[in-house]
């Protein structure tokens, strides 16, 4: 299992940024995806959630209106399309992958992108 993200960097505020996450090693259109963040001294907290078949998405109130999550079930690849980016939006953004059927749970994570804003 692999949940490789992209397209982290540098930008200055009020820009934007198109963050990847190839995901392999399982079945993608079976997971729930979501994008997380850790800014320095703070907790992993959520930012954005979509469902396996993408018809449901869901966001931080933090984020909403200015991060559109989605996915591409032919490319097995989840996006976060970030804009009017801010310097709080400072972090490590994370995938994650999400599976229950019945009690077993599967949980992946991917190993983080930087993201810098620049006032």
């Amino acid at each position: 299992v692999q949940l490789l993200e992209s397209g982290g960097g540098l930008v200055q505020a009020g820009g934007s940024l198109r963050l990847s996450c190839a995901a392999s090693g399982f079945t993608f259109s079976s997971y729930i995806m979501s994008w997380y963040r850790q800014a320095p001294g703070k907790e992993r907290e959520f930012v954005a959630t979509i469902s396996s078949n993408g018809a449901e998405t869901n966001y931080a109130d933090s984020v909403k209106g200015r991060f559109t999550i989605s996915r591409d079930a032919a490319r097995n690849t989840m996006y976060l399309q970030m804009n009017s980016l801010k310097p709080e939006d400072t972090a490590v953004y994370y995938c994650n992958a999400y599976r229950q059927l019945l009690l077993r749970k599967n949980d992946y994570w991917g190993q983080g992108t930087q993201v810098t804003v620049s006032s």
